[in-house]
This record gives structure tokens, C-alpha cells and sequence, in this order.
């Protein structure tokens, strides 16, 4: 089913760059990747405090980044996911940070909301991320959804822990036993939500989790 939707989409959307519109058959034009070179600003942070151990993103939450994400979630565009995964695997030091990692997992959506949508943005990335690698593998049936909750962006940070609390569970655990986790989503904010899914997976038998993004706010 996901990958007839995938092919749906390259009927309606014909292959363009996603920054600027240009036809063309990589998704990122050559003057658009010279211009989102200038703006990444790949990051690493650690953490002791969390359930996982270490974050990468690759832009600050702001400008024609923050502009592109939120077409892409909220502006029916599910085309602009072949961007963002241009933009993850021309990147040097996030290949080499996936290389530590067996499974990639999207932030999955309740299922309602993702019928509504029509698609989970992290989840179309995630699966390119992994097919375009080939050193990874791609899971969208282990973590899921099982509470309908407001939108995060909508709540405090003390909001945010609260509504997150006992919304996701573990499938097939056998799958991430002593295995090592990326989770995948397209912004980190107060990292509620990352928290949140690497402690569902971390309580199921992950061995070391970490998360990946597009951009942090």
C-alpha cells in the first residue's frame, strides 16, 4: 500500500526540485543545493538525562527550511520528502552517523489523523532515507500511535510531557531487541515527543537510541 501511494505521487507531482520548482530528475537543483549548503549548520547534541543518547539535525527551525516543512505537513505537498532525503543523503557527517545505527523508526501519527493527511511526512522520508542508503533498515510497524493527542505545538513544555504520557506502544519487539535505534521526525522542539518514543522503545529492549531531524526550533 505505501509504496503505491509512492507511485501515485510521481504520477501527480513529476519530478522537480522542491525548493524552487524547476523540473529536473534529482529533486535538488544545482543552484538550490548550493544555497541550502550555506544554511546548514549540522548538529550533535549529547544527552545523559534523556532516553536517548545523542541528536542530529541539519537546520535551525527558521527561514525557507521552516517555510518548506510546513508545506510539506500542512499544504498537501507529500512530493517534498524526495528534497529533504536529497538533502540527508548528499550530507557526509549524517551517512556517517547512520552507519551507527541498524533501524530507522518514523514519530508515528494516530491513525485517524494520518487517513486525514493522507500521509506521515516522517515516515516518507524515513523509508527514502533507508532505500537510498541501503545500510539501514526502515520500520514503520514497531512503534504506534495509540492515543488521538492536541497538537504539540499548541502546549507548554509541561503540557507537552503530560500529553504524550502512555500515547505510544511497542510492536513486534523482537525486531529492536539489543538493536541500535534511530528515530525519525521533521522538527525537535522541546524534545517531548522523541523522549517520549525512544522510552516506549528503550523500555521494549532498544539497545542505544538516537534521533534524527530536518531542522530544530
Amino acid at each position: 500500500m505505501f509504496n503505491l501511494f509512492e507511485k501515485i505521487l510521481d504520477l501527480i507531482f513529476p519530478p522537480a526540485c522542491g525548493i524552487c520548482g524547476k523540473e529536473i530528475n534529482t529533486y535538488l537543483c544545482q543552484k538550490c543545493e548550493e544555497q541550502i549548503n550555506k544554511i546548514t549548520c549540522v548538529g550533535k547534541d549529547n544527552y545523559k538525562n534523556k532516553y536517548f543518547s545523542s541528536h542530529m539535525y541539519l537546520f535551525k527551525y527558521e527561514g525557507v527550511i521552516r517555510s518548506k516543512i510546513i508545506s510539506y505537513k500542512f499544504d498537501d505537498n507529500p512530493y517534498l520528502y524526495k528534497t529533504f532525503c536529497e538533502i540527508f543523503v548528499k550530507n557526509k557527517k549524517v551517512c556517517g552517523f547512520l552507519q551507527n545505527y541498524d533501524i530507522i523508526i518514523p514519530v508515528p501519527m494516530y491513525r485517524k489523523k494520518k487517513n486525514k493527511r493522507g500521509y506521515n511526512q516522517s515516515e516518507l522520508i524515513a523509508k527514502e532515507i533507508a532505500r537510498r542508503l541501503g545500510n539501514i533498515e526502515f520500520k514503520n510497524d514497531i512503534l504506534i500511535k495509540i492515543k488521538n493527542t492536541p497538537k504539540q505545538s499548541s502546549l507548554n513544555k509541561e503540557q507537552r510531557m503530560i500529553n504524550l504520557k502512555n500515547v505510544y506502544k511497542v510492536h513486534n519487539e523482537l525486531f529492536i531487541k539489543n538493536k541500535n535505534v534511530l528515530i525519525f521526525d521533521d522538527i525537535y522542539t522541546t524534545g517531548s515527543t522523541a523522549n517520549e518514543c525512544a522510552k516506549t522503545l528503550k523500555e521494549a529492549g532498544a539497545k542505544n537510541i538516537a534521533i534524527l531531524t530536518i531542522a530544530k526550533d
